[in-house]
């Protein structure tokens, strides 16, 4: 690899991941980045100033708007995505905000689909509206939904897939397409997959964002954010959604995390996929469980489309219990090894309740409305021994 790597199509994905955009003889031979802990740099000149600023020269200005640490993190995301160019934010929510702040102004519309993230939801519902941006929800697993309010006052067209809490997917191909006719960015994120498990820009969306704090950190020690997409749209993002707008720029030691945590990307997410597919069909045999919402199972609506645009099935499981909400809680405090928390993607299993934790920004007619029942139960397969989850597990519901 040379410090301005170009794509390799040889070189496998842990590869990529270990070793993408950094030259370790250009760093006395570190075979780790170095962290750069400043927060602004040195000119050779006044000229050599104003011309960075005025984007004539290459060079760092101010941690803001850059990093050499960052840099590395930055240009590893862009290429495991499949994307031009990478920005890493502090929080996942810092990504969305400094691309919804980009491309958005009064007057504009968004159209995202119904079951989202309770803080993004919050952002959309309760905030973006206070600006005169105009948001509608809709079933977009329907893609013909998507067709019936478009125009050309939709900026942006938002989706998870899987979402978050209730394994909904989108078929990213199919609204891509829908979107192609107009001046509007086809955004998804892409936190429960990865790009290990799934590249939307491959499938045609135009933005990809991510909580990094999930499973691309992948160990519950830092929280941070990232949006991929072409050099020009990046650049926007960069230079007026965080230098301007939100100012959310990742810290260069929580890049060094970040680049740590993908070079086991690969590794951890076939091992909580593997644990999650195992899970998955333990539960839907369960006589406590009502329904299990997992794409790799053939029971799920969404099987034949995640065959599709997923490489795998991913470590999040959704449930409902026979007993609804109160068999839910009762569940989860009898559970010993798996952890009541919120979050995903990190070593540990955790569980948690959608209505009354990630998802409290709802109103519960908002929730019925938008897929999130109350008796629904998260789980994110964690990186223990297959067995002794399983046993806490059924042990928890043979308590019902």
């Amino acid at each position: 690899m040379t410090s301005s790597p170009k794509r390799n199509a040889k070189s496998g994905f842990a590869t990529r991941a270990i070793h993408f955009g950094y030259n370790a003889q250009d760093y006395h031979g570190a075979l780790n980045p170095p962290l750069f802990l400043t927060s602004t740099y040195g000119f050779e000149s006044s000229m050599d100033g104003s011309d960075r600023f005025a984007g004539e020269a290459q060079g760092y200005i101010y941690h803001r708007v850059g990093n050499p640490t960052v840099s590395i993190l930055e240009k590893r995301l862009a290429e495991l995505e499949g994307g031009e160019a990478g920005l890493a934010t502090s929080s996942g929510m810092g990504a969305i905000t400094a691309a919804f702040w980009t491309l958005l102004k009064s007057g504009d519309e968004v159209i995202a689909d119904k079951t989202l993230y309770g803080c993004t939801f919050s952002l959309l519902q309760h905030h973006l509206v206070k600006f005169g941006v105009t948001v509608k929800f809709i079933d977009m697993s329907t893609p013909d939904e998507l067709t019936k309010v478009m125009n050309d006052k939709v900026k942006i067209v938002y989706c998870e897939t899987p979402a978050n809490p209730n394994m909904r997917l989108i078929d990213i191909a199919a609204i891509s397409e829908i979107c192609a006719p107009f001046e509007t960015t086809f955004i998804v994120d892409n936190t429960y997959c990865t790009p290990y498990l799934q590249r939307p820009l491959e499938l045609g969306a135009d933005m990809v964002v991510h909580s990094a704090t999930k499973y691309l950190g992948g160990h519950g020690d830092l929280l941070a954010g990232a949006v991929v997409a072409s050099q020009e749209m990046i650049d926007q993002v960069r230079y007026v959604g965080i230098k301007e707008m939100n100012g959310a720029m990742i810290s260069s030691f929580d890049a060094f995390l970040i680049l740590r945590g993908l070079k086991t990307l690969q590794l951890r997410m076939d091992r909580h996929c593997q644990s999650a597919m195992s899970l998955a069909h333990d539960l839907e045999r369960h006589d406590a469980v009502e329904r299990v919402y997992y794409p790799g199972l053939a029971s799920s609506p969404f099987h034949r489309l995640a065959n599709k645009q997923m490489s795998q099935f991913g470590g999040m499981i959704a449930l409902e219990l026979k007993g609804g909400l109160d068999a839910g809680r009762a569940f989860m405090d009898e559970l010993e090894l798996v952890t009541s928390a919120v979050s995903l993607g990190d070593a540990e299993t955790l569980v948690q309740h959608p209505a009354s934790m990630t998802h409290s920004t709802y109103e519960p007619e908002e929730r019925e409305r938008h897929g999130i029942t109350d008796g629904l139960i998260r789980i994110s397969v964690g990186l223990e021994d297959y067995d002794d989850i399983q046993a806490d597990i059924l042990s928890a519901l043979s308590t019902l």
